[in-house]
């Protein structure tokens, strides 16, 4: 039962009498009763008597007492008290929180979260990496929060189809086939082949990268000239006098300045760089051999989508190597997927889709390629190349048309960073032109994953950082906080090496994971192992610590779950701590609803670390196994017993194991 939902529901009859039915002005008074701040006021606020006066211009005291006079809710909670200038106060019954608590006792699965009315049916596209390249840290926003939302969404009670849609098709496998022709060590193919077609890749890139940046080099210095030439003009400009003006071309000084200072370190790092690779052996024999690589590399590419045997012949070796070593790394952060249809499923459906919105006079002929032109924005999309090639959009456009065919689905969700916006922006406009329109298309945007610089994640050499170490670094940082732990027991170390490791192996998966999912989505984070797995603030292992807490006492009260949900003893709420814990615990549907309304994991999190939270404090006051008597002893165990269900359940939904002992 969702408490808040349920709430809300009993204000909608007085505050349709005061404002009729219109739905949206309905939602946003709703909206305004939320938990109480501060426990003296109560547990539940409602404030949307302030905004009620001035519409209906009466005071909101006046307000506050007409919604309360039509208000049935004397079965939750005690008699409603109006504060300030018109705050209405509710403070949930003792009674029905004990049989709340009761009833969800009886519910470990569901722990009391009712399964939504009307069930959706969602495709969720995340991860989506280019199978020619390593997972890095770019891919863990997508893969975590994408596979979080997954779970919590099956569980609020909607059918949900998660899809892969893989990068195995593009340019990178016209590299890796240039590179298999030309840079091949035949020997570390046959040993290492994955490592080796990763290598592969790099050398061709590197080599492509060194060609483009080396002729943009010209250019980028005379714009630094020209942004140097500007800054000494305005430099040289005697004050005018005029506070505004000078402050303006003070301002714009500043903004050239750092301009310049970007775009001149931007250069010195490069031409360092260059410098390095210049002086490697057979460099400079290198670029003279393969100087049009880039155009190769296109052919190559253009080759394979062309049908070429020999292409295809290496394209069918390479692909399964690339997806097994991706695969390892989804079994090991416990990510699964229904479909994992990649770029190439859907390749020779890309001139029909073509051929369709040309043919219903979507897409026009402009310099040569096919653009879909759109309202509202200012250039087209483009969805056929002037030399014939397709585009991402054209594939994103047969994609939609598959997943509607397939699944029907009523939403699809796109777990991509925020830098792909504009291209969603004219993708969702285009299919809904196309007649998709009953369709919920959304775009589940993230930020970006920082260093302790407040720039993007990478190595102390600019690569970008393979999640694969990521993640043995955050296991290697648990296991010392395990093992310090462990060591600091009163009564000497518990756990062996072994179960040492295969808890750094939960604690440390479940950093990483926590870590991401704790952030707002749109927000960026900057990286730290120390922080994720440390044991206390909002982290995944003082979830899981407070999990292992409740398994310890059961362990040392030699006490069987199944004694404590037999229906024999009934929940005592005698303590304050006792009755903040079980408004806690019985929020927990409301966070799985909040998590669906807008897809933020975190809200999720913000709950588990509040629960958590609650639980130490009850701890800390309210003993458990040397309570004052038997009965209270029971009920407080029950407690526990709740408690550490909706711990494990809740960061199952993350796709974060507990362990059961820390």
């Amino acid at each position: 039962m969702s408490l808040l939902a349920e709430l809300q529901q009993r204000f909608r009859i007085p505050l349709a009498q005061l404002v009729g039915d219109d739905p949206a002005e309905l939602a946003s008074l709703l909206d305004m009763i939320k938990p109480a701040q501060d426990a003296k006021f109560g547990d539940y606020q409602a404030n949307c008597a302030m905004p009620l006066g001035k519409k209906l211009s009466k005071p909101p005291r006046e307000i506050a007492t007409s919604i309360i006079q039509n208000l049935q809710i004397d079965d939750i909670c005690e008699s409603p008290e109006i504060a300030g200038p018109g705050f209405i106060n509710l403070r949930l019954k003792q009674n029905w929180l004990r049989d709340q608590l009761d009833s969800v006792l009886q519910d470990p699965q569901r722990l009391g979260v009712q399964p939504v009315a009307e069930a959706k049916t969602y495709v969720i596209d995340f991860s989506s990496p280019n199978v020619a390249k390593p997972l890095h840290v770019g891919h863990i926003r997508s893969t975590v929060i994408g596979d979080a939302l997954c779970r919590i969404l099956r569980f609020a009670g909607h059918k949900v189809i998660s899809d892969n849609h893989l990068g195995d098709w593009g340019t990178q496998f016209g590299m890796i086939i240039y590179g298999y022709r030309h840079f091949l060590n035949e020997a570390a193919f046959q040993s290492q082949p994955v490592a080796e077609l990763g290598r592969l890749y790099r050398e061709v890139r590197q080599t492509m990268d060194y060609l483009d940046k080396q002729e943009s080099l010209p250019e980028q210095q005379q714009r630094l000239a020209a942004l140097q030439s500007q800054i000494d003009e305005l430099a040289a400009q005697p004050k005018s006098g005029d506070k505004a003006q000078d402050k303006k071309v003070a301002k714009e000084l500043g903004r050239l300045k750092s301009q310049a200072s970007e775009l001149d370190q931007s250069i010195q790092q490069w031409t360092a760089k260059a410098a390095q690779l210049e002086a490697q052996t057979g460099w400079q024999q290198r670029i003279q051999q393969h100087k049009d690589i880039r155009q190769a590399v296109l052919q190559e590419t253009a080759k394979l989508h062309a049908g070429d045997p020999d292409n295809q012949r290496l394209w069918e070796l390479f692909l399964p190597k690339c997806r097994q070593v991706i695969q390892a790394i989804y079994d090991r952060l416990d990510v699964s997927f229904d479909q994992q249809l990649g770029e190439s499923f859907y390749h020779n459906q890309l001139s029909d889709v073509v051929q369709e919105f040309v043919q219903k006079g979507f897409a026009q002929e402009s310099d040569g390629a096919m653009c879909v032109f759109l309202d509202g924005f200012e250039s087209p999309m483009l969805i056929q190349k002037k030399d014939g090639a397709f585009l991402y959009a054209t594939t994103d456009l047969a994609t939609i048309a598959y997943r509607v065919r397939t699944w029907n689905p009523d939403s699809i969700l796109y777990v991509v960073d925020f830098r792909q916006g504009d291209h969603f922006q004219k993708l969702f406009a285009a299919a809904r032109k196309w007649g998709f329109d009953n369709i919920e298309f959304r775009h589940v945007e993230f930020g970006t994953v920082l260093g302790d610089d407040g720039k993007p994640f990478k190595t102390r050499d600019g690569d970008i950082v393979g999640l694969e170490g990521l993640l043995d670094a955050a296991v290697d940082a648990a296991f010392q906080v395990v093992a310090e732990n462990d060591d600091r027991k009163p009564n000497g170390p518990e756990l062996s090496q072994e179960e040492r490791q295969q808890i750094a192996n939960i604690v440390g998966h479940g950093a990483i994971k926590y870590a991401d999912l704790s952030q707002n989505r749109t927000s960026d984070y900057v990286y730290s192992t120390e922080k994720m797995v440390a044991l206390k603030g909002n982290t995944a292992a003082y979830i899981q610590y407070s999990y292992a807490r409740i398994r310890a006492i059961f362990a040392k009260g030699n006490v069987s779950p199944a004694s404590l949900t037999d229906g024999s003893k009934q929940i005592r709420i005698d303590h304050d701590k006792e009755r903040a814990l079980a408004i806690q615990l019985l929020r927990f549907a409301d966070a799985i609803r909040e998590v669906s309304v807008d897809y933020r994991p975190n809200l999720l999190t913000n709950y588990l670390f509040g629960l958590a939270t609650s639980f130490s404090e009850f701890y800390a006051e309210c003993p458990v196994l040397n309570a004052d008597a038997e009965e209270i002893k029971q009920s407080r165990l029950q407690l526990c017993h709740l408690v550490s269900g909706t711990l494990k359940t809740g960061l199952s939904l993350l796709g974060i194991q507990v362990a059961e002992r820390m």
